[in-house]
Formats: structure tokens, sequence, C-alpha cells
């Protein structure tokens, strides 16, 4: 049986060493062994030791350029290290575990990612949670790192940019719906039921994503946006999940 492997990436200072360490804790719950939990970083510092931490694949980005996620792209590439081969299950920091992983390493599919909830008639995924044969796309990073002005002319992040190169290649599918889901689209309540009432649980997930605002610690005490129009209580199954222990 091959080593499964879980990859996440950590640069800049958007999120603390906590995040890291939580979402390897969620691992250890709901998946088991034997896999790899690897980091990709800029800095370790503060890391739990049982993460392995490999230097973040570096791609010269113009600084003035807006966060896009455009260095996510470089997990794309054959110089992660010798010692890593196989099936690689990407996860962005600010998901939250709260089902068993093993089926996101048994779907069949070359590359498998979550439909993009707002464009459900195009090709775009959500990048949050992806799973590719490592070292199988160098292609798409060499064109980002060859065409990128013209690439972001074409596409605003690079979770679109993924998608469509993977699409082109016919190597795209998509999760089942029910397994990953959105915070703010399926578990936040509308306003005002949102000031009185916990965000809901969703039926069959396996991870929730917080893409955008709130993170998942901001909801740990309740979280109020911006004129009040958006809030989330706080939801005993975020807690019991949202932990290093």
């Amino acid at each position: 049986m091959s080593m499964k492997n879980i990859f996440c990436m950590k640069w800049g200072t958007k999120f603390p060493p906590s995040y890291v360490n939580i979402l390897a804790a969620m691992v250890r719950r709901h998946l088991a062994p034997p896999y790899r939990f690897i980091c990709f970083t800029d800095n370790g510092s503060g890391l739990d030791p049982s993460v392995e931490v490999r230097p973040l694949p570096k791609m010269q980005l113009e600084r003035s350029l807006p966060e896009r996620g455009w260095n996510k792209l470089t997990i794309l590439g054959n110089t992660l290290g010798d010692d890593l081969a196989g099936q690689a299950l990407f996860l962005d920091l600010d998901v939250l575990i709260l089902d068993d992983l093993q089926p996101f390493f048994d779907q069949p599919g070359r590359f498998l990612i979550i439909k993009e909830w707002g464009f459900r008639d195009q090709v775009i995924g959500n990048s949050s949670v992806f799973r590719f044969q490592i070292g199988e796309h160098q292609d798409v990073l060499e064109h980002f790192v060859h065409h990128g002005e013209e690439v972001r002319q074409q596409h605003r992040n690079e979770q679109a940019y993924l998608s469509h190169s993977i699409h082109r290649k016919g190597m795209l599918s998509y999760w089942d719906e029910t397994w990953c889901r959105s915070f703010k689209r399926h578990c936040m309540q509308p306003f005002p039921m949102c000031h009185f009432v916990s965000p809901k649980k969703p039926e069959g997930a396996k991870i929730v994503i917080f893409h955008g605002n709130p993170n998942p610690d901001a909801v740990l005490s309740g979280w109020v946006g911006h004129y009040g129009l958006r809030a989330a209580k706080p939801a005993d199954w975020i807690t019991e999940n949202w932990k290093q222990g």
C-alpha cells in the first residue's frame, strides 16, 4: 500500500503556527496511519514536532501583486523532495475536519478538487482540498512561471487557473458535493437569526471550508461582521474539532 501524504502550506503572517498544529491534530483524529503530514513553509517556528517541515518551494512573485494564492502552485513542482511520491491530499490551514479522510484517498480519479459553490456552471474548483499525483503537473507550474502576467489576466486566482489547466489535460474531477461544505454558505444562519442561533453542522460533511471571514478560531467565542449583518455564535461541533488535543 502506497504512503498517504497530507500537504499544507504556510507563508507570511496570515496564519499563526497554531493553525498548522491544529490541522495536524485533526488529521491524526481522522486518518489511520501510516501517513505523512508535511508543511511547506518559510518559517517553521512553533510547529509541533510531529509535523514534517519542508522549505517553501521558491517562486518569484512581484510584491505588489494582491494575494491570490499563487504560491500554492509550487506544490505541483517536481522539486519537493526525492522521498516524496504517490498521491498527496492538499489541505488549506483554515479547514475544519469532521470525519474520516480515507475516502479522499480512495476516490478514483487523477486530480480531484472541490466544485466551487459560486460558479456551478464554470470549470472552477476550490483548492482548499485537492488530491493530485506528486510531480505529475510540473507543466502547469512552469506555464505560470513563464506566462504569469498572461495567466493573471485570464484567471482571478490560483484555483481558477489550476482548475482550467487540469481540465484541459482531461484529468479534472470533483469531490462528492456533500464532503466539503462552505461555512459561509452551508453553516451560518441568515440575518437576524445568526445573532441568536449557532451555525448548523452540515449533514454528511467531512470537511468544512472557512474561506474569507470568519476564520475558525474567531467563531470559538462568537464573531460579528461589519454592520452586524453577518454573525456566528459559538458552536459545540466547531469547538470539539478545532483543537490541538
